[in-house]
């Protein structure tokens, strides 16, 4: 998942050489590109010899890319469609892993896909599937209950227009199937001209796009399922698009890390774990040269730390994000 678009509709992985710069003194092992996409993370890593990539992504058809980068690194290239929070059922014991990186946003072909229902200007039936899903924003939007469809938007997407987009969601659907650009215009009546340069549809599909791919739990067991797998001395990179997968890996890191023992959140017994080295305890975020060629890395914030202790006990993580977690299970209804 990679959310690399510009203007000129090409595809520039987001911050790439920040990237580059913090993995390459690590070189010389294994690494683990969690969110494949395109591949241009990958790509870059296997420029060097010494290196070899294990990728993951849920979506299928970003295999044309995995398919093409085996044939370039037949070696030192391997490919799985599988979701990210899994990733300790991969086979990697043999591997020299050096680190493991996360890019949660989305590619140029997943937003222009007519089958994924991610652009505004989709005609089509509602989706968002990223791959490996059981419900669709379909099933959200035409089936769940008014009170349901309020809580995915007001969580999920910080909508603040939540309860009147979801009670004209319920009124319309009595006659017609909502489709993705008659939620757009159910959201335009509501929020009428926006007030920044942000879609007035942007917090509402983020909300349904999060709840349909259960990213809060992906994200959280990725993070702790990569943090097993990885050898002390490895370094975990991860690149957020939202303010709350960000408060995620924020947590993840600063309250596991040398610095999270002045955390007041914690109790007195985990207040001595250090799991983690920071280096920059502000993220990284994208040059003004590199917003101006591909515009949507804007709201990128990388993050990165290194793993200097073991542990299996993350029960202050869950607690902390219980209510979005919870929201997940509105699921159930469809």
């Amino acid at each position: 998942m990679k959310a690399t678009i510009n203007l000129e509709k090409k595809h520039f992985p987001v911050l790439l050489n920040e990237l580059i710069s913090i993995i390459s003194p690590l070189y010389g092992g294994t690494f683990i590109d969690c969110t494949f996409g395109n591949g241009g993370y990958s790509s870059k890593i296997l420029e060097n010899n010494l290196n070899s990539v294990v990728a993951l992504d849920r979506d299928l058809d970003v295999r044309i890319y995995a398919n093409n980068l085996k044939k370039k690194f037949p070696f030192r290239f391997e490919f799985y469609n599988s979701r990210f929070s899994e990733i300790n059922n991969l086979n990697l014991e043999n591997k020299k892993i050096k680190g493991i990186i996360f890019d949660l946003g989305y590619s140029l072909d997943q937003i222009m896909s007519k089958t994924k229902g991610l652009s505004f200007k989709s005609e089509n039936k509602l989706n968002m599937q990223m791959g490996l899903n059981d419900i669709s924003a379909n099933d959200v939007i035409n089936n769940m209950s008014q009170q349901n469809i309020n809580n995915i938007l007001k969580y999920y997407g910080d909508e603040k227009k939540s309860k009147i987009i979801s009670k004209i969601i319920c009124e319309r659907r009595k006659t017609k199937l909502i489709k993705t650009n008659d939620l757009v215009k159910i959201i335009n009546i509501v929020k009428k001209k926006p007030k920044s340069k942000i879609h007035n549809a942007t917090k509402s599909f983020q909300a349904l796009r999060i709840f349909v791919n259960q990213e809060i739990s992906e994200l959280m067991y990725g993070l702790i399922n990569a943090f097993k797998i990885l050898p002390i001395g490895g370094i975990m990179v991860i690149v957020t698009f939202n303010s709350i997968e960000d408060r995620i890996v924020k947590f993840f890191f600063k309250n596991y890390s040398e610095s999270q023992n002045t955390s007041r959140y914690l109790p007195e017994a985990s207040k001595k774990l250090k799991l983690f080295k920071l280096v920059n305890k502000k993220p990284i975020l994208p040059s003004e040269a590199e917003i101006k060629i591909n515009p949507p890395s804007r709201s990128a914030k990388m993050r990165y730390a290194f793993k200097i202790k073991d542990i299996n006990n993350f029960k202050e993580f869950f607690n902390k994000f219980e209510k979005l977690i919870k929201i997940e299970e509105l699921r159930k209804e469809i």
